[in-house]
């Protein structure tokens, strides 16, 4: 049995961020959790660059770390950099939310008494709270898996309700990028994003996003933008040239708090399995989430407003980046299909 956490002259409470911002929106409600169980301390969150935005102006963080593993904290050096940097803030417990090896020789390294995570990947020596993975929890979603993490270590959950938090700075900004475009708030914005990381396989087809866009600007004059980070700007003009009437490219256009508020403005948000997926759900904007390869119960979105469409192809969730077939699972979810649900939604 693990042994549980004493709160006796905690402090000071480093959280280890997981490294996506799909995966970081997903571990809040534990962030949550480990407020409420100790209330009276610091905490602070470890996060690579392109993950923090997701925390910015979170009630239950009190400082944010940057772990810049392309520059100062890189390998070698670098890590002992950070394990000394770690070590000066005198922190009485970790949490490892992230999984790796790494986390939990980081928080070793750094000397700090407490060091909370999964015993996965051969990192068990460096924790002294281990808990261990049960098989029934591979098949839960994300959340609960978090939360389960904080339970066997003694902790108590403070529901399951995602946090992401947008300032009125925030919102007027994303006002002044669609009026850039001469759209007003008050017009019915669809958001599609039609990309998705660690591959294509995750990707419903570009040229069905168009035309699902092409009838829904017909069934309701809808606004169509186009969610997108660096790298897929190719994609978003590929549809965006293939929609009849005029649509907002942001593909590599944003950063992450620019789009998170954009989505925010949405009537409608279209999306692939994604990061952005996640931050729908954060906001309770309606939602479609379109899924393959990737398993729906353990990473769909976490609300009652979000409504997953998907084939039962007998391959799927297979979980590979690239489909080595005939992406069936993809192939089969026509646009009629994605529209219908679209129609209700906006009705």
């Amino acid at each position: 049995m693990t042994k549980k956490i004493k709160s006796d002259n905690i402090k000071q409470i480093l959280i280890r961020s997981t490294n996506w911002v799909g995966d970081a929106i997903i571990t809040t409600p534990a962030i949550r959790a480990v407020r409420k169980n100790f209330s009276a301390a610091e905490i602070t969150v470890l996060a690579k660059p392109w993950v923090a935005p997701v925390f910015h102006n979170n009630p239950d963080i009190d400082h944010l770390m940057i772990y810049d593993a392309a520059a100062r904290h890189g390998k070698g050096v670098g890590k002992l950099r950070l394990s000394k940097n770690l070590r000066k803030r005198r922190f009485d417990l970790a949490i490892l939310l992230q999984n790796a090896f790494e986390a939990a020789f980081l928080a070793f390294l750094a000397g700090i008494p407490n060091r909370v995570g999964y015993n996965t990947d051969g990192r068990r020596i460096f924790l002294t709270h281990a808990i261990a993975l049960k098989p029934a929890l591979e098949a839960a979603h994300q959340i609960d898996y978090y939360l389960k993490m904080l339970a066997d270590a003694g902790l108590k959950n403070h529901g399951r309700q995602l946090t992401l938090i947008l300032k009125d700075e925030e919102r007027s900004q994303a006002e002044k990028i669609l009026k850039q475009y001469k759209i007003s708030s008050h017009d019915p914005i669809i958001g599609i994003n039609p990309g998705a990381k660690f591959g294509t396989a995750k990707r419903w087809l570009p040229e069905r996003y168009a035309a699902l866009c092409n009838k829904l600007q017909k069934a309701c004059r809808a606004q169509i933008l186009i969610f997108g980070g660096p790298g897929e700007e190719g994609l978003g003009n590929q549809i965006s040239a293939s929609i009849e009437k005029p649509c907002i490219n942001l593909c590599g256009r944003t950063r992450l708090r620019e789009a998170m508020a954009l989505i925010e403005k949405c009537r409608l948000f279209i999306t692939n399995d994604s990061g952005l997926m996640h931050v729908a759900a954060a906001l309770d904007i309606a939602q479609i989430a379109i899924f393959g390869p990737t398993d729906h119960i353990a990473t769909g979105p976490s609300n009652p407003n979000s409504h997953i469409v998907k084939w039962p192809a007998e391959c799927s969730p297979c979980l590979k980046p690239e489909c080595p077939t005939d992406h069936r699972c993809m192939r089969e979810i026509t646009v009629d299909t994605v529209f219908a649900v679209a129609e209700k939604l906006l009705s």
